[in-house]
């Protein structure tokens, strides 16, 4: 999973989200829009998925590398995905991203090992991934953050989901990301996550931020 990042004129509060996540790299590409559509996915909570993915025999989480957490749709991932970064379950947060398809090399999962905290590159991504806690979480701050996806068109087996279409708690991911930053207009920031299709399962392979 990589992080796409242009014109670095604006200050984060997060500035170590600007560090893309070592070995998950992919593409960030202009993406064409198709017509169809899918309903609003709210996140499961994703500290409690080992239960879930053992007793129900959660078919996403048979997928190499895939956590326990719900993947069945790109919105799906994608807000299990910024649940586990706000909740700070860096782990859970690392298994649903994944890499995209690029000229080099195939669609790739995130692996356990990969997402392990003890290896030096598993302690990297990890600390890569916490540093996005503090942006994508909301005022005032709660335990169990309530978030959902709404509907988004897809291309193929890739999903782009602006900010505007994530809500945490009740607030836009975009207007979330925006507080925590100075110096840069609404109309100016534009955040999109994308979510692939591998194996079955979707996992996010990008995270853009434009400040244009």
């Amino acid at each position: 999973m990589s992080l796409t990042y242009r014109n670095k004129s604006a200050t984060w509060i997060a500035a170590g989200m600007l560090t893309g996540l070592v070995g998950l790299t992919g593409c960030s590409e202009e993406k064409g829009i198709a017509t169809d559509e899918r309903p609003t996915t709210t996140a499961s909570s994703v500290g409690s998925q080992g239960q879930k993915g053992e007793d129900s025999g959660d078919s996403s989480s048979s997928q190499p590398g895939a956590s326990a957490a719900d993947q069945s749709t790109a919105e799906a991932a994608v807000a299990e995905w910024v649940t586990a970064v706000i909740k700070g379950q860096s782990k859970d947060a690392c298994l649903l991203m994944g890499e995209a398809t690029s000229e080099s090399s195939p669609a790739q999962a995130a692996s356990p090992e990969r997402c392990d905290g003890t290896t030096p590159e598993g302690r990297e991504i990890v600390e890569n991934v916490e540093r996005f806690r503090e942006t994508f979480t909301p005022e005032p701050p709660t335990d169990d953050p309530k978030v959902q996806v709404s509907q988004v068109a897809a291309t193929g087996d890739t999903v782009v989901v602006p900010a505007e279409q994530i809500t945490v708690d009740g607030q836009t991911l975009h207007k979330i990301i925006l507080s925590h930053s100075t110096g840069v207009e609404a109309e100016q920031l534009d955040v999109n996550v994308e979510s692939t299709k591998i194996q079955d399962a979707w996992y996010v392979t990008n995270l853009d931020l434009n400040i244009g």
